[in-house]
C-alpha cells in the first residue's frame, strides 16, 4: 500500500486533492471576503474578470508546482509551507498584473490593480488558504494513520 517512510496518501495524491481543494477555498474565500467587506477583489474599473481569473490560475499552479516540490522527500517538513505562501502571493500578483495588461491596461493601471490587492483584505486571505492547503498537503504524506478498521478486519496478530 505504502512505503514505511511514507503516509498512505500518496504525494501526487496529496498533491491532486490540496491543489483542487486551493482553488476552491480560494474561490469561496474571496467571495465570502466581497460580500462582507463589500468589496471587489480586482477593484480597477474596467478591467473585467480576466485579470482576477488569470491570478488565481496562476497561483494555483504555482501552489500545485511547490507541493509536489515538497512532498517529493521521504520526510516533508511543515516549514515548506512558507515558501508555499510567499510563492503563491507572488504568483498571484504577478498573474493580476499580467492580467491587467492583457486587457489593455496601461502600466498605471495594472499597478492599482496590485496595489489594490495587497492593500485589501483579500491578502490575508490568499495567505491563509495557502497556508492551509499547504499544512495539509504535508500532513497527508506525512501521518502515517491508516483508516479505521472493525475488529473483524483486523488480523489475529494485531492487539
Amino acid at each position: 500500500m505504502s512505503s514505511p517512510e511514507r503516509g498512505p496518501v500518496s504525494p501526487p495524491l496529496a498533491v491532486a486533492l490540496t491543489t483542487v481543494g486551493f482553488f476552491a477555498l480560494v474561490i469561496a474565500a474571496f467571495g465570502v471576503t466581497s460580500l462582507l467587506a463589500d468589496a471587489e477583489v480586482v477593484s480597477v474599473p474596467g478591467l473585467g474578470s480576466l485579470p482576477g481569473a488569470l491570478a488565481v490560475v496562476v497561483a494555483g499552479v504555482a501552489f500545485a508546482i511547490l507541493t509536489a516540490l515538497a512532498t517529493r522527500v521521504a520526510r516533508p517538513t511543515y516549514r515548506s509551507t512558507i515558501a508555499s505562501v510567499v510563492t503563491v502571493f507572488v504568483a498571484y500578483v504577478a498573474g493580476l498584473w499580467f492580467g491587467a495588461l492583457v486587457t489593455g491596461a496601461d502600466l498605471a493601471r495594472s499597478g492599482a490593480a496590485v496595489g489594490g490587492f495587497v492593500t485589501s483584505p483579500f491578502l490575508p486571505v490568499l495567505v491563509v488558504v495557502t497556508f492551509v492547503c499547504a499544512w495539509v498537503a504535508v500532513a497527508l504524506v506525512r501521518t502515517r494513520a491508516r483508516r479505521p478498521t472493525w475488529r473483524w478486519e483486523r488480523d489475529e496478530d494485531e492487539s
